[in-house]
């Protein structure tokens, strides 16, 4: 990869690793379904000045609004609701896991084929959750397996869009399919949003983390992701999931003082080596 195309992969992750932090900051203020309407209300403005072909937006509009579910709306929440029982670390290292989830669904789905080794990986990698939900790292005591499983959840989720999008919309450019979920995702949340919005008005820091969230970690990094698409390829796109664990962990002890602890690295390795192998960048000698 040329200079430019590393940093922004570096950039990438620390935006993605922040949101996280974001994410545990306004979430108890907001509740979970708020907080996602907010953001992506605000980095649906975004996308769609930026969007060209309105038209193929309305001609696919069912599977963007489905990509928009099940890509968006509800694995957003999802992880939000996590982070009220997990701390910011934890649940980007939970995050890493949709690699996995996305070759158990390519295998199962569209008959993508499975080596010995990606196999191992899946199963080293939920080792590494096992410990987790075993010894309970990173979490708070009450609701612990509850966070870390709407966490895998949400990843699970995750890898089941990425073949959704792979599979019906080839056809429509990176900018419209990421236009039209933030959109769709929108409008799903709207009532529900409106039901649960919070009686309090959140604080300025609440605020502000929610804008963030929009702007910064879904428009902007969406907009990244898909230039990083077109200049390297998906398959070394895709390795910013190593990036946004690590970087999870970093502004989590930074600005949350959330401890780093030989058990969460521990587990943070095995996950990242077994989506290593799982998505086949490391592969067998021929």
């Amino acid at each position: 990869m040329r200079p430019r195309d590393v940093f922004d992969l570096v950039i990438l992750g620390a935006i993605w690793g922040g949101a996280f932090p974001l994410l545990r900051v306004a979430v108890p203020e907001f509740g979970s379904v708020p907080l996602v309407f907010v953001r992506v209300l605000v980095a649906s403005l975004l996308l769609v000045a930026m969007a060209r072909g309105f038209a193929r937006m309305r001609e696919h509009a069912g599977p963007l609004f489905f990509l928009g579910l099940i890509n968006t709306a509800v694995p957003f929440a999802l992880f939000a609701f996590a982070t009220l029982y997990v701390n910011a670390g934890l649940a980007a290292l939970l995050n890493s896991t949709t690699p996995m989830f996305g070759a158990l669904v390519s295998y199962f789905w569209l008959g993508e084929r499975l080596t010995l080794l990606r196999v191992l990986g899946i199963v080293i990698g939920f080792a590494g959750v096992g410990s987790i939900v075993w010894s309970q790292i990173g979490t708070h005591a009450e609701g612990a397996a509850l966070g870390v499983a709407a966490g895998l959840l949400a990843s699970a989720m995750y890898g089941v869009a990425a073949n959704v999008a792979r599979k019906k919309l080839t056809t429509l450019d990176a900018q419209t399919v990421a236009a039209g979920s933030v959109v769709s995702a929108t409008l799903a949340l709207l009532p529900v949003a409106i039901i649960r919005w919070p009686e309090t008005l959140p604080s300025s820091a609440a605020w502000v983390s929610a804008v963030a969230l929009g702007l910064v970690c879904t428009a902007l990094a969406y907009l990244m992701y898909f230039r990083l698409i077109r200049n390297v390829g998906p398959s070394k796109a895709v390795t910013v999931t190593f990036l946004i664990p690590l970087f999870g962990i970093f502004w989590g002890a930074v600005f949350l003082d959330e401890p780093i602890t030989p058990a969460l690295i521990g587990s943070c390795v095995l996950i990242l080596a077994g989506t290593a192998l799982a998505t086949g960048l490391v592969r067998a000698p021929s």
